[in-house]
């Protein structure tokens, strides 16, 4: 029969085995998370920077360029809209000014006949 010390013994034992595999699973988790996130060679995050700066700027020229076609056409529309219109007012201007004429020369024409009619 195993006496009371050589119990405590065994638990030693077993509570060091216990606390070493603890460690060495810790060590080996620590030592991986280490490895994922450590930081990267300053080249290869030099040239990822480099290609996200390239990316970026690649789709802000493609927007401007988007923008720039965009307010083209809008100011394309808008000077067809204002020479239609300018047309259309030179028209009424026109048939305004005829009609004008007309009446002042139908006026004269009644002038000329009261006086000659006096």
């Amino acid at each position: 029969m195993k006496t009371n010390h050589e119990f405590e013994n065994v638990e030693h034992v077993s509570h060091t085995k216990s606390v070493l595999a603890g460690l060495l699973v810790g060590g080996l988790v620590g030592a991986g998370t280490m490895l994922l996130m450590a930081p990267q060679a300053g080249e290869r995050t030099r040239a990822e920077l480099q290609e996200g700066v390239s990316h970026l700027r690649d789709r802000t020229t493609e927007t401007v360029k988007d923008r720039v076609t965009q307010v083209k056409s809008r100011a394309y529309q808008l000077k067809a809209d204002v020479q239609t219109m300018a047309e259309e007012l030179q028209y009424q201007g026109k048939d305004v000014l005829a009609r004008q004429l007309d009446r002042v020369s139908q006026a004269a024409e009644a002038g000329k006949k009261a006086i000659q009619g006096s």
